[in-house]
């Protein structure tokens, strides 16, 4: 056999395996997305090198990025929103890289969800890091990571398992991922942390949606909640919010982005259940959000305040399901237009 046979023999069997390999995700449910890694971040953070002071840029948690539809926003106003938000993180690190390392004099949305808001400025601590890593490797990436980045989009777009999503969850289909489904003997004795599953799909504006099995299937949901409970009330117990510090922290930062002619609103979204119970407890809201509304003087919402924002259940205590989230930015955004705090390119 010549060279040239070895190759094409080799290249029919690949194209064999993986046809083979893709055919039986598909049939497990699985259909080509996107990840949300860090390479996704950054180049959604590019955009904010370029914005005008008419662009909305949207950071937080993870309920902003549930909650938040850039494509309905865009719908709403002609302005499609830059998704910055980051999940399990305090939007204190992303805030102040857009004030110190940008011109940006448009609108910033800021997601609080106060035990994660007001969590830390320790650097090193992970609500911290979680965003604060994605804007130093924007800032560090390098030319070859990011032709890389570009080359795996359409096979991101084109088969269902290419996949590595910067969050372990139990049903990626990555080696990494798979190596972790083999069951090992518990040799420690501490119980097992229950799975992770993925309940999220995330497109190329890191739009995410909730899937759709949330809703419709309560196992699906309850695995989830089960998650969230594990690790809130596992120990060792997180320290107490730095409410001084971090409202100190980003007060600082709000000074010099509204010097510059930079708006700024505060968002408060739904929670239900043991996360609403557990944010009165830690985080009572006149303590925290109404003391960082008064001394921020900006435009705030919280969804106790209007009835268009509070009449949601978020399916696992925390987040909305699509359908909700499509209502919930409509809702908001009708609330912005009529304060006039954003612009609408619409009627313009």
């Amino acid at each position: 056999m010549n060279l040239k046979t070895s190759l094409l023999t080799a290249l029919i069997i690949s194209l064999i395996c993986i046809t083979v390999w893709e055919l039986y995700w598909r049939s497990q449910g699985y259909f080509p997305d996107m990840d949300d890694t860090k390479y996704l971040w950054a180049q959604t953070r590019a955009r904010v090198d370029t914005a005008t002071e008419n662009d909305v840029v949207l950071i937080g948690s993870s309920r902003v990025l549930f909650n938040i539809q850039v494509a309905k926003w865009d719908s709403l106003t002609g302005i499609k929103p830059i998704q910055l938000a980051n999940a399990g993180a305090t939007p204190l690190p992303t805030f102040h890289d857009i004030v110190e390392n940008t011109d940006f004099k448009g609108t910033v949305v800021v997601g609080v969800t106060p035990p994660l808001f007001f969590s830390t400025t320790f650097e090193q601590a992970p609500p911290w890091t979680r965003a604060s890593s994605r804007s130093k490797f924007y800032k560090d990436r390098t030319y070859a990571q990011r032709l890389n980045y570009t080359l795996s989009i359409p096979l991101q777009n084109l088969l269902a398992f290419v996949s590595n999503d910067d969050e372990a969850w139990a049903d990626d289909i990555n080696l990494k991922a798979l190596l972790k489904t083999i069951e090992l003997p518990n040799r420690t004795g501490k119980p097992k942390a229950p799975p992770f599953r993925r309940f999220q799909d995330i497109d190329s504006h890191r739009n995410v949606r909730m899937k759709e099995g949330m809703v419709t299937d309560t196992s699906f949901a309850n695995s989830i909640k089960t998650v969230w409970k594990s690790m809130l009330t596992s120990e060792p117990k997180p320290p107490p919010p730095d409410k001084e510090g971090t409202t100190d922290f980003f007060l600082k930062d709000l000074e010099k982005f509204k010097a510059r002619g930079g708006n700024v609103i505060l968002l408060r979204s739904p929670s239900d259940g043991f996360f609403e119970d557990l944010e009165e407890m830690i985080t009572p809201r006149p303590e925290f959000w109404e003391e960082l509304v008064r001394k921020a003087n900006t435009p705030a919402y919280h969804y106790k305040d209007y009835e268009s924002l509070n009449g949601f259940e978020t399916i696992e205590w925390s987040h909305l399901s699509a359908k909700d989230a499509d209502r919930f930015t409509e809702n908001f955004v009708k609330i912005l237009l009529e304060a006039k705090v954003i612009a609408n390119l619409k009627t313009n």
